[in-house]
């Protein structure tokens, strides 16, 4: 410890000339960079705003190019199987104005089966099965399998 005082000593005015330089560096720095933005104020302002008009056209880009995310939602009425004592509504049926073999081909369409299994079974060809579907299409004014079994459900014409 008396080592260092003995050279704090010594080297005080070497020290303290050091401190004031750096603080005259430090404010001639300072007074520098103010005079470069006097002077150089409207090329800085530019730039600036150069800066800001790319950021904002970069998040304005990744905003429209965002997909769009939205949701939808389907309400459709949903058939509710009638007791074991089921019978079919005949005033329904004739105002369709089905044959009996359409109404049979309706009912194995009703079971599952595809144009094939319905040919074999009623020992018809596949193109008079698919005549016979498209009938059916037609009086029950749909467009699938699937909308002829609803609709021939919710009208009470099949099981």
């Amino acid at each position: 410890m008396v080592f260092f005082k003995k050279i704090f000593l010594k080297t005080r005015h070497i020290i303290l000339y050091g401190l004031l330089l750096a603080i005259l560096v430090f404010i001639l720095k300072w007074l520098q960079w103010k005079f470069l933005i006097v002077d150089n104020a409207l090329d800085i302002y530019i730039g600036l705003i150069a800066v800001f008009f790319t950021v904002l056209g970069v998040w304005v880009a990744t905003q429209l190019a965002r997909p769009r995310v939205e949701k939808v939602i389907v309400e459709k009425e949903v058939f509710i199987p009638q007791p074991e004592d089921f019978t079919v509504n005949e005033a329904e049926l004739e105002k369709l104005n089905l044959t009996p073999r359409e109404y049979e081909v309706l009912q194995l369409i009703t079971k599952g089966y595809s144009n094939a299994d319905i040919a074999d079974r009623l020992f018809l060809s596949v193109s008079t099965v698919k005549t016979h579907v498209s009938n059916i299409f037609v009086k029950l004014d749909v467009k699938s399998r699937t909308q002829t079994i609803e609709k021939a459900k919710r009208l009470k014409i099949i099981a």
